[in-house]
């Protein structure tokens, strides 16, 4: 049966925090600066996690920190006091991966719920069941498990058991990421937060007695051999809630601002219309074709074979560079923004704003911080002013359409 579901975006710092809740997560993921899958990521310190969680809590969106790696003996002796300033804090949940971890949530951060994270590897409902009997109030599921396996394990786990799987981003070559690959070749431990993604480099042959030879394994030279796709399942959240999954989370804690917010607008828009059984504008699908990303794929919900891997390159693409961002906007339309990559008067751009579709529009009557006329914003974070086709709120982004 259907469930009411949360949106659970990334918040990698505390820019992509305030884009995801103005765009409409019900909760977000973030780390402090220790024991987090995110190392790369800006994270949050000690001031940072009372100012997130303030700002969250005033606003109905809930917490949730990750402490999901798998500690050496001498991180798990840090983790008590760690732990106990989440409970401080007021930490809605703590995402933990390893179970000696958990019983220390248990233990020191009573009153934070406990999802189990998918680095657990929960593929069946016995596994999911064990965990629930450990304490945890939620499972992170496995990204290799079918919409037909989630609807068995839902229907053989207690009510109370929340379901929550991955719905957007990026997706690793290993089971639930359990991955030594990194680690095993430059000394980066991918349990530990610091995954250098070896899977995304472009590899060839070398023949043992002919050391400095690299020899082609496709036609065109090497191969991305283990790069795989990314998620994308905005267009079947309804089979999700029929499946029995209560959060649908985004992945992306190391990805931008515009990232959280795009994308946590996208899908907040989806979910309501699965929510109340509407039609998805496909406005919303082409969003999640103008931030970066790989080629999409549905994981594997469909198939238990996978979303197949992407072997012709590693790069990101999208369809718009952003422009700037608003800091604010006069009843007028007329808005203070702060550039973030070139454009010029004459351009088409795209307005996105929280809550409501993308506006297209010209650039017109740019002006510097002076008030004097420009013909482009040349200078990285430079303050301009420029109408807008409609009042935007703070948070609203300018986006170069690329052709």
């Amino acid at each position: 049966m259907a469930v009411k579901a949360e949106l659970l975006s990334p918040a990698g710092d505390f820019e992509k925090l305030t884009m995801a809740v103005a765009y409409g997560a019900d909760a977000v993921y973030l780390a402090g600066t220790q024991f987090g899958m995110r190392a790369a990521a800006g994270n949050f310190d000690e001031a940072g996690l009372r100012q997130a969680v303030s700002y969250c809590h005033e606003r109905g969106v809930d917490v949730h920190v990750t402490c999901n790696t798998v500690p050496r003996n001498e991180e798990a002796d840090a983790l008590p006091e760690f732990l106990r300033l989440l409970e401080d804090v007021g930490a809605d949940a703590v995402i933990a991966a390893d179970i000696g971890v958990m019983g220390m949530v248990k233990r020191y951060a009573p009153h934070c719920a406990l999802p189990a994270s998918t680095q657990t590897g929960v593929a069946n409902y016995a596994t999911a069941c064990a965990l629930y009997d450990m304490g945890a109030s939620r499972v992170v599921l496995a990204r290799e498990l079918t919409l037909e396996d989630i609807a068995t394990l839902r229907a053989k786990t207690p009510s109370e058991l929340e379901l929550e799987t991955f719905v957007h981003g990026a997706m690793c070559v290993s089971f639930s990421g359990r991955c030594l690959l990194s680690n095993y070749l430059i000394g980066r431990d991918a349990n530990r937060g610091m995954c250098a993604q070896p899977c995304r480099w472009k590899y060839h042959l070398v023949e043992e007695k002919r050391p400095g030879q690299y020899f082609e394994i496709t036609e065109d030279g090497g191969t991305y051999i283990m790069n795989s796709r990314d998620l994308r399942m905005i267009e079947h959240l309804p089979e999700l809630l029929e499946a029995g999954v209560h959060s649908l989370k985004i992945e992306g804690r190391a990805k931008s601002s515009y990232y959280a917010g795009a994308v946590t607008g996208a899908y907040r828009q989806a979910l309501d219309a699965a929510l109340e059984g509407r039609e998805l504008d496909p406005v919303w699908i082409e969003e999640t074709e103008l931030v970066s990303h790989r080629d999409y794929s549905t994981g594997f919900f469909y198939d238990a074979g996978g979303p197949g891997q992407h072997c012709g390159t590693a790069m990101y693409f999208s369809g718009c560079d952003v422009a700037a961002f608003v800091d604010s906007c006069d009843a007028k339309g007329l808005a203070q923004l702060t550039q973030r990559n070139k454009f010029s008067r004459g351009d088409t751009l795209s307005l996105l704003m929280p809550g409501r579709k993308p506006v297209t529009f010209i650039a017109d009557h740019m002006a510097d911080a002076e008030g004097q006329p420009i013909e482009s914003t040349p200078h990285p974070l430079m303050s301009f002013s420029m109408p807008l086709p409609v009042q935007a709120p703070p948070c609203s982004v300018i986006r170069k359409l690329k052709t």
